[in-house]
């Protein structure tokens, strides 16, 4: 950002107040300037008509003066007066005396009585000569002086007569105005501010009811669950343009609150049509899978493609029978439905589903990092188990023979954390966010061939939640780690009650 975007103001209420204020300076500064340059011209004007009526009767009367040796010429203070014959000044002087100077050039010729000598430099001399004698008035500057309205005429005996008034009395009134403006600009400008700032808070307050609105709609879980978007802007006048924004943004919460409605419906029907699909099917996947194994036990010869077909029907009902248990626990758990509590060693969870991971999958390095003592944490510990467990068979079946696999248990101040690592090739870029989604497979054809369901993160991460902790996943190749969080914190003897009677009827095949 450059320094004038840092120093521009970022609300709207600054930016219109100090939009105002930038405006009223400018017409208070072009107000200073245009009744300072009418003044001055006032003021010169009344110079040259005071200059029209004196003539050239100063300068005269410093070659004539009266028979008494006064000066009786009845001339204002600081008027000056000269007398050009042949290019040559022969007198030069200003009424009232000459103010104080530093180097006074020596004068050419006094004045009369009353008057005092002007001392003229070379430049002076040259400034006077070129001044035409036409009567009309003209700016000079004299050393001794200053700045001088004069005026030169030709006198009766062929000599130019020159009279001069001083500019400085007009310079000083205008520059005492200009001072007087800026106090009372100044003046004006700090009320415009105070009032400009009120105003501005005044006419903006609806506005700010929408912005208001807007945040506390933009604080609501719209991603999932039961909404209510009662949230309205209360200014909704359409013939304001704040208002006409507060009617759109009503009519589009209004649409979202619908869009919202109708997808919990459907996600609702959803998750019941799961639950008792799911809850349908494990009786006739247990009868099927039963009859296979009977007719398997057969104790008369069984032909040969028989018994395949037989196997083949074990194991993919034994394959259905897990993806309906693991989606019936995910629609009990989207229903909300609490687990058993009780204190769940975790350590001895850990060393169980290690042991059962490194008999999978010999070919794998397996590694456990446990802490000194034993970690307890509450929670359904058939769940728990269900989670490490996933954990590790997700590294395992999504990992050549070799891959080094850390499950690592360890505690804070606010829990436990369960992580497992491995060095594979991990996870695609575009395929991480998505990690802990349903039915979500690295790569199908693996998925189908090793028996994965795509269930299995979905679970972990569901049971996660459920015991109120986090599940997240980060990966590069040769490091990919799951980890996974869970509070120390326990529930009440009610819930557990509740929990119990929910976790025996989740293992009762018959429900």
């Amino acid at each position: 950002m450059t320094a004038a975007g840092r120093l521009m103001p970022r609300t709207l209420r600054a930016r219109l107040v100090v939009g105002v204020l930038v405006l009223i300076a400018v017409i208070c500064g072009g107000v200073a300037v245009a009744t300072g340059a009418a003044l001055r011209h006032f003021l010169v004007d009344r110079l040259d008509q005071q200059l029209s009526a004196s003539g050239g009767r100063y300068a005269t009367s410093l070659e004539h003066p009266d028979q008494n040796g006064h000066d009786t010429r009845a001339q204002s203070p600081g008027t000056f007066g000269a007398r050009l014959l042949n290019g040559t000044v022969t007198h030069a002087a200003v009424v009232g005396g000459i103010p104080p100077g530093d180097d006074d050039p020596v004068p050419i010729v006094g004045g009369g009585a009353g008057d005092a000598a002007v001392p003229l430099t070379d430049a002076d001399v040259r400034t006077l000569r070129a001044l035409p004698p036409t009567g009309r008035p003209h700016d000079i500057t004299l050393s001794a002086l200053g700045d001088y309205r004069t005026a030169a005429v030709v006198g009766h005996d062929g000599d130019v007569l020159i009279t001069g008034l001083p500019l400085h009395p007009v310079d000083e009134t205008v520059q005492r105005l200009l001072l007087i403006e800026l106090v009372v600009f100044a003046a004006a400008l700090a009320v415009a501010a105070a009032a400009g700032t009120l105003g501005v808070r005044l006419a903006l307050r609806p506005l700010e009811r929408v912005v208001a609105t807007a945040e506390r709609v933009s604080a609501l879980p719209l991603a999932s669950g039961a909404v209510d978007l009662g949230e309205r802007v209360p200014d909704d006048d359409p013939g304001t343009e704040v208002g006409r924004v507060g009617t759109a943004l009503n009519r589009m919460l209004g649409h979202i609150g619908d869009a919202l409605t109708r997808r919990q419906d459907v996600e609702e029907r959803l998750r019941a049509f799961a639950a008792d699909a799911s809850h349908e099917l494990r009786n006739p996947v247990a009868a099927v899978r039963g009859h296979a194994e009977l007719a398997l036990r057969h104790p008369g010869p069984v032909p040969e493609p028989v018994r395949h077909s037989l196997e083949r029907i074990t194991a993919e009902s034994q394959r259905m029978g897990t993806v309906v248990e693991d989606l019936l626990l995910l629609a009990r758990l989207d229903a909300g439905r609490p687990l058993a509590v009780e204190d769940v060693d975790l350590t001895r969870i850990a060393l169980d589903c290690a042991a059962d991971a490194r008999a999978a999958a010999p070919l794998h390095r397996w590694r456990l990092e446990l802490p000194a003592e034993p970690v307890t944490v509450p929670g359904d510990p058939h769940r728990l188990t269900q989670v490490v467990a996933n954990l590790l068979a997700n590294a395992r079946t999504h990992t050549p023979d070799g891959t080094e696999v850390t499950l690592r248990l360890d505690t804070d101040a606010t829990g436990a954390r369960l992580t497992v690592t491995d060095n594979g090739p991990g996870i695609p870029p575009d395929l991480l966010p998505h990690v802990f989604e349903r039915f979500v497979r690295g790569d199908p054809t693996r998925s189908r061939r090793t028996g994965s369901t795509g269930l299995g993160l979905a679970i972990v991460q569901a049971v996660v939640q459920a015991h109120g902790g986090t599940a997240t996943a980060h990966s590069t190749p040769g490091a990919t780690v799951f980890r996974t969080t869970l509070p120390a914190h326990h529930q009440g003897r009610e819930e557990l009650r509740e929990g119990e009677r929910t976790h025996l009827q989740d293992r009762d095949p018959g429900q």
